[in-house]
């Protein structure tokens, strides 16, 4: 019974922990990293098409993104989540495909005019995309899954995004059977749309992320609705545009609430039929994804709105742009407007575009409302960048570069302590997972100091035996030289039908026929013969 911890160790992206038990090999979250890639990951301890499951913890793609990645090298078992997680990496990983096969085609356009004739291929396809979403086993709140003999599982509401979840592992070996508990990302408390994290009362063991495990949020709880009214106004009253880079799912919906309260109440004076703009077909679709999930996710007050057959993310001047067209056209509109596009750390997407023709213009505001992580452009206009790179061009940043504090749907240093100090009693070992690598380290210090936790902050690759509740490698940290994306292509994709065929030729044992194990030698000896070089 072993755990290994693969990726978001000492860093905040790339979520993946590995689990073996009675011959089972099981992934909790397989996500892409995202700005920075501080620390080299482990390869996955057995091949792709060897693991059996995968329990997803929520749809964002840095937990999420390298699924179908997984799927295009062999991996056919089934990936367990929460309904609405389902729904929206439906979404998610098709966009994700749909970004990659763009980047993909873009860098190789360019390669061209540059007469470099090294082929770009994307990390993976729509094909990967839609074959992975084929193996979702969707899961409803608070009940007991038996995903096979010696597995249980079930989720919890962690409140962070719509479906996400905290997952609740119970394994058995050899008569003996020990609980661990995945955080996922925990969500703050009070926030617009979705309910408050749900505790968990027991665990031999815990995975808990520490994002914000290094700060707190204001205190006092913040007017949103106010700090958004003043933006807008100042920004309208200038004859600019806001433009707020939004993650597509979670936080384009609670800004979508706000902006319903501040419509409604008709807050901004001398332009209260100001237009809103979401250019993001992801988002548009993710807001379609909210309404249908919102009887088991939404909380008290927007339920209040649902009840008396209120949309409570939707108004009046609403305008969803989808096809490429539309979006080009709301630059060319000189209407003082609000914008809201993905990506939301300004990686990619559409957002780009915007930003082109905005930042330059000192009556525009960029409104950023969440995280941006080390290394992408998001962190770099926060942190003051007088001119940034956009398609090659060299952008001056005059637009005002706004920040909406506290809004955010992770957890303080506060809420991370409240949800592992509700448990009953204390694990055996916290793992703290999902930070920055000085926050990692601090938030684990602080367990252990002042709460009495026994806690610990893993690097990749780092092995423990959850029977005999003993480390079996201690990994140190291993600096990323060089980022390089894992090579794909048409060898790769031959490489991992031959995984595949390995795994199932393993598994077969036992379970095959003698007739029907040497009928199966039979045709693989053929395809040798047929292939042969």
């Amino acid at each position: 019974m072993k755990l290994v911890f693969v990726g978001a160790d000492h860093e905040v992206t790339g979520s993946c922990h590995y689990l073996e038990v009675a011959g089972k090999h099981i992934l909790v979250d397989y996500g892409m990293e995202q700005g920075v890639n501080v620390f080299e990951n482990v390869p996955l301890p057995v091949a792709e098409s060897m693991i059996d499951y995968v329990f997803l913890t929520h749809a964002h793609v840095d937990h999420s993104g390298l699924l179908p990645l997984l799927y295009a090298r062999g991996f056919r078992g089934q990936i367990y989540t929460t309904d609405a997680t389902a729904d929206l990496c439906s979404i998610m990983l098709r966009d994700c495909a749909h970004i990659q096969s763009a980047e993909a085609e873009w860098k190789n356009r360019k390669a061209k005019r540059s007469a470099n004739n090294a082929v770009v291929e994307p990390l993976y396809t729509m094909e990967d995309a839609d074959g992975v979403i084929r193996r979702f086993v969707p899961c409803h709140y608070n009940t007991i899954v038996e995903v096979c003999e010696g597995v249980k599982i079930r989720f919890t509401d962690i409140g962070h995004l719509l479906g996400s979840a905290s997952i609740e592992v119970w394994l058995t070996e050899d008569g003996n059977t020990k609980k661990i508990v995945f955080s996922g990302d925990i969500g703050n408390k009070h926030q617009p749309l979705l309910k408050d994290p749900t505790p968990t009362k027991e665990a031999d063991y815990v995975v808990m992320e520490s994002t914000y495990g290094d700060r707190l949020h204001p205190k006092d709880k913040l007017d949103y609705v106010a700090e958004l009214t003043k933006v807008l106004q100042e920004t309208l009253d200038r004859g600019g545009n806001v433009v707020i880079p939004s993650f597509a799912v979670g936080r384009t919906q609670e800004i979508l609430y706000f902006l319903r309260k501040i419509k409604v109440g008709r807050l901004v004076k001398g332009h209260e039929d100001f237009p809103v703009y979401v250019d993001s077909p992801m988002a548009v679709e993710a807001t379609g994804i909210f309404q249908e999930n919102r009887w088991e996710c939404f909380d008290d007050e927007a339920m209040e709105f649902v009840k008396e057959g209120i949309n409570p993310i939707a108004f009046s001047g609403l305008k969803l742009s989808i096809t490429s067209e539309e979006s080009k056209a709301i630059n060319f509109d000189e209407t003082p407007k609000v914008i809201i596009s993905a990506s939301g750390m300004c990686d990619a997407g559409r957002i780009r575009h915007h930003l082109k023709h905005n930042l330059w213009r000192p009556e525009c505001t960029i409104l950023f409302v969440g995280y941006q992580s080390v290394g992408t452009l998001g962190r770099a206009l926060v942190e003051g960048a007088d001119e940034v790179k956009l398609f090659g061009e060299t952008v001056s940043v005059r637009a005002e570069i706004r920040k909406m504090t506290g809004l955010s749907g992770h957890a303080d240093k506060e809420g991370l302590i409240d949800w592992i100090q509700a448990f009953e009693e204390k694990p055996k070992k916290v793992f703290v997972v999902h930070g920055e690598d000085s926050v990692c380290t601090g938030f684990a210090e602080c367990l252990k100091m002042e709460y009495g936790q026994r806690a610990y902050a893993p690097y990749s690759g780092t092995e423990f035996d959850l029977t005999g509740n003993k480390f079996t490698y201690e990994a140190a940290p291993v600096a990323v030289q060089k980022k390089t994306k894992p090579a794909t292509g048409v060898f790769e994709r031959l490489l991992a039908s031959a995984r595949r065929l390995l795994a199932l030729v393993t598994k077969s044992e036992g379970v095959m026929t003698n007739k029907d194990m040497a009928k199966f030698a039979d045709q693989i000896n053929s395809l040798c013969d047929k292939w042969e070089i």
